[in-house]
């Protein structure tokens, strides 16, 4: 054999390794002269209580130029070390259901600043989304991304532009088609026949993606029918239906009845799961339809007890008048509204619920978005562990358990292990929580030391740093 012959397959052999080394998570390849050589990681993070397999070890994580993890029982060898000594050391936070609907070209970046400073990794629109997905992902793909990110399927906008259902149906399927990780549509806000959502469920089905519903009803008096038409719709066309924000709609007043009855449809093999939002009280725009007429009969609130979230304002009925008649005024029902001992706190100790930030931050200054948009993981965190849950059970929530719902997707994110994306949080679990307000929602969560995104450090200490995110979409056969 040659010389030239020789060097080629020894370099060979040495890309094969490092390639496999990559992917697989192996900390040893060959040297030119074929001794074993170990890796040189980008960052170690060392000395942490790491979060692998639902339970906190003492193990060292390495993240390598390809931005893939590396865990280890021993040390790894590392060009920058991090000490995580009295940290958690997490995946990073997964929001299903996150919200920059208004003005997304001009907003986004605001938006993901107070995601990332909150833990999340990834962004993903559920709730709303986008009504031509294709275009979504193009344009947003040209753009730097503090996180991961994606949308789902709107129906609410296709059903404004698109008269028949069959026209309607198509375009869903070309969404789903270019990759929108489910189909979203809130009922109470649009209300639609339920002979049109089993169409829509249907899709779901086929194409395997779940039915993200904001339920039909939110008053005391009808709010379970909400959750059993949803149960319905599960068994007559075998989609996963995901419920939005039971705590705020389905089950604000009756929450017991209502999580049983999603354990008897789980029973029965039926695929659901929810979501709730660690607040007592809700906020929605002044235009929404939940403030039809009879809305303080539903509710049992009054003018007064209306806040103009950013400002402060409270409202009369004269200024409820006034601001009901432009779009996209975001008024807070006072705290206490949904009291968490009887709606979240129930809800967040079933498997099926997640939690779920229905928000986002969309002005630099004194923004008209719920708090929940800039600190919904940290204040989750911080509240759910105050009333006793584990804390392993709820990072699982807002890690691992979001990816199931969301395969193929979500592949190789949500965990902390050997060839998966470098999606981390590194926190201070006595210290972690939310600081946003109804008065100034605009302030980043407390307590988070770093956020890696896809291998990158994206903040550090409050600050942000380097931009990694990626899209998250599924690619499906084109439609004609």
């Amino acid at each position: 054999m040659s010389d030239s012959r020789r060097e080629f397959l020894k370099k060979s052999a040495i890309l094969a390794a490092s390639t496999a080394a990559a992917t697989t998570g192996i900390t040893q390849i060959l040297s030119e002269d074929g001794s074993e050589e170990e890796i040189v990681y980008d960052y170690v993070i060392e000395n942490g209580d790491v979060f692998k397999d639902r339970k906190f070890q003492k193990l060292y994580v390495g993240i390598d130029s390809w931005g893939k993890l590396k865990i280890s029982e021993k040390p790894l060898k590392g060009q920058h070390y991090i000490d995580a000594t009295n940290r958690i050391v997490s995946p990073g936070f997964i929001d299903i259901l996150s919200d920059n609907s208004s003005n997304p070209d001009d907003t986004y970046h605001i938006f993901e600043s107070y995601k990332v400073t909150d833990g999340v990794t990834t962004a993903l629109q559920l709730h709303g989304g986008h009504h031509k997905a294709a275009s979504y992902y193009r344009s947003f793909s040209k753009k730097d991304h503090f996180i991961n990110w994606g949308v789902s399927c709107k129906v609410m906008n296709i059903r404004r532009n698109q008269r028949s259902i069959e026209n309607r149906l198509k375009t869903i399927e070309k969404n789903l088609a270019y990759g929108a990780l489910a189909i979203s549509h809130s009922i109470e806000y649009q209300p639609t026949p339920y002979r049109e959502l089993l169409t829509y469920g249907r899709l779901a089905y086929k194409y395997q993606r779940p039915l993200f519903l904001h339920l039909r009803h939110s008053s005391k008096e009808k709010e379970l029918l909400g959750v059993a038409e949803a149960i319905k719709l599960a068994r007559d066309t075998g989609a996963h239906i995901h419920i939005d924000h039971l705590n705020s709609t389905g089950g604000t007043f009756n929450m017991p009845k209502a999580l049983q009855m999603i354990k008897d449809a789980l029973s029965e093999g039926l695929k659901i799961t929810t979501c709730v939002y660690p607040y007592s009280y809700w906020a929605t725009y002044l235009h929404s339809k939940r403030f039809d007429e009879g809305w303080r009969a539903r509710y049992n609130l009054t003018y007064s007890d209306l806040t103009v979230v950013g400002t402060g304002e409270r409202l009369t009925e004269s200024r409820f008048n006034e601001l009901r008649q432009k779009t996209g005024i975001l008024v807070a029902v006072p705290e206490g509204t949904m009291p968490l001992y009887k709606t979240g706190d129930l809800a967040i100790k079933e498997d099926f619920c997640f939690i779920g930030s229905d928000g986002g931050i969309e002005r630099r200054a004194r923004a008209n978005n719920h708090p929940r948009g800039a600190g919904c993981f940290a204040t989750a965190l911080r509240h759910f562990q105050d009333i006793g849950i584990p804390l392993e059970d709820i990072l699982f929530k807002i890690t691992e358990a979001p990816t199931k719902l969301l395969r193929p997707a979500m592949m190789r994110r949500g965990k902390l292990k050997d060839g998966y994306k470098a999606d981390i949080v590194i926190f201070d679990k006595d210290r972690i929580n939310g600081t946003a307000t109804m008065a100034n929602p605009n302030q980043y969560s407390d307590g988070i030391d770093y956020v890696f995104v896809n291998g990158e450090i994206a903040v550090k200490d409050k600050k942000l740093k380097f931009m990694n995110g990626r899209p998250i979409k599924i690619q499906a056969a084109k439609v004609n």
